[in-house]
């Protein structure tokens, strides 16, 4: 099967190419370039009428989308998931749990491979992001404190036993035992990040030392400058802008940062270290009302309004209900950022991240052909995953 896509602007990792085409065979990018390509037997031609055509969006961290969260513990929820986010131009996303009872747990291990197995017209299932349960109580947000704890060997290796989907797993570094879990995690080739953490800057530096390698949405459940007895302390926010190969997450949807601090976010680490990602909950793509945090049996019902889930006395957050295309908007529009740079965050910066960037996150030959394209205003019009469309506005 061989696809052409023509008359696009191509959005490369540091300029746009006009008049660009790609050529698509068997599922992998056979061929980029600029004007009108060689003779191309081609099975489809897709005119893309001058807009823009970009590696397909990679998501590392969300809950849900289209109604189902992946706490739900089944397979049709993983796949309305996957189909929803698809639809806003992720291709490839992680699976991410909330803190809840073991058993729970558990159970999603078996339903994500389940999922991948009938999973045809949505984003690819990467893995899993483990998002607790050993997090700070001060910094739970919407975590479920009945269920949080501090990392003991006994716990996290019968977790990663269990399974060998993890790619990822949120930790606070200061809990007793967090430190050697990290060691762990990165021997495993498991990216330890930091996240739901009341850890001090030297808390975070010694944290990275042990592998920790990424911030679990930067601002968000995290410290920041604190007094304790008249001295102060830099937070976890500061120790991600002191190292300068930390990499950062942030929430894009223009309402859990304000444009000021997507801003400096950006001066500081700038794309290369920014990964855009939705910690969007089930009502991703429905409309505002009351939803279920988590699983239908076991979660929090919680109230999306103004663009944002919250808990029901409006005192935290609850998630996003972001979906991609939303996130490259607001740092363009909000932020200023370039468009480059805003897709960069959200293709080859989160490619890098998953150790996959060798196969998804570039149009380049030899690459999955993941590929989006949508307009000037970042709306999608056509989501392509493994040369095949699977929507078309």
């Amino acid at each position: 099967m061989i696809t052409s896509i023509i008359n696009a602007k191509i959005v490369g990792t540091n300029s746009i190419a006009e008049n660009g085409y790609v050529i698509i065979k068997d599922g992998l990018i056979a061929e980029t370039g600029v004007g009108s390509p060689a003779e191309v037997n081609a099975d489809e031609t897709i005119d893309a009428q001058g807009k823009y055509v970009s590696a397909g969006f990679v998501d590392l961290h969300t809950h849900g989308a289209g109604g189902a969260d992946l706490m739900d513990g089944t397979v049709e929820a993983y796949l309305t998931v996957a189909r929803t986010h698809a639809r806003y131009g992720t291709t490839t996303f992680l699976p991410t749990t909330l803190t809840c009872p073991d058993d729970e747990l558990f159970r999603t291990f078996d339903t994500l491979k389940e999922a991948r197995k009938l999973n045809c017209d949505g984003a690819r299932m990467a893995g899993f992001h483990l998002e607790g349960p050993y997090f700070a109580y001060s910094q739970r947000g919407a975590q479920d404190p009945a269920n949080l704890k501090n990392p003991t060997p006994e716990h996290y290796n019968a977790i990663l036993a269990a399974t060998d989907d993890i790619k990822r797993w949120s930790v606070a570094p200061e809990l007793p035992g967090a430190l050697e879990l990290g060691r762990l995690l990165s021997e495993r080739g498991i990216i330890a990040s930091i996240g739901h953490t009341d850890a001090i800057t030297d808390e975070v530096i010694a944290a990275h030392e042990a592998g920790y390698s990424l911030m679990t949405h930067l601002y968000s459940g995290m410290s920041g400058v604190t007094r304790r007895n008249a001295y102060r302390y830099g937070g976890a926010v500061e120790a991600a802008f002191l190292l300068d190969d930390m990499d950062v997450e942030i929430i894009a949807d223009g309402i859990h940062l304000p444009k000021e601090l997507l801003k400096l976010i950006y001066k500081i680490k700038g794309p290369d270290r920014i990964a855009l990602i939705t910690d969007s909950m089930r009502a991703a793509g429905m409309p505002e009302g009351e939803y279920r945090l988590g699983s239908l049996t076991e979660g929090q019902i919680v109230v999306v309004e103004d663009g944002v889930a919250k808990l029901m006395d409006r005192s935290a957050f609850a998630g996003s209900v972001a979906t991609a295309d939303r996130l490259v908007r607001t740092m363009i529009q909000k932020a200023e950022v370039p468009l480059v740079d805003a897709v960069k965050m959200i293709t080859a910066t989160p490619a890098r991240i998953l150790g996959m960037e060798d196969t998804i996150g570039h149009l380049k030959p030899g690459y999955n052909a993941d590929i989006v394209i949508f307009d000037d205003n970042i709306n999608v019009c056509r989501t392509i995953i493994g040369g095949k469309t699977v929507f078309k506005a």
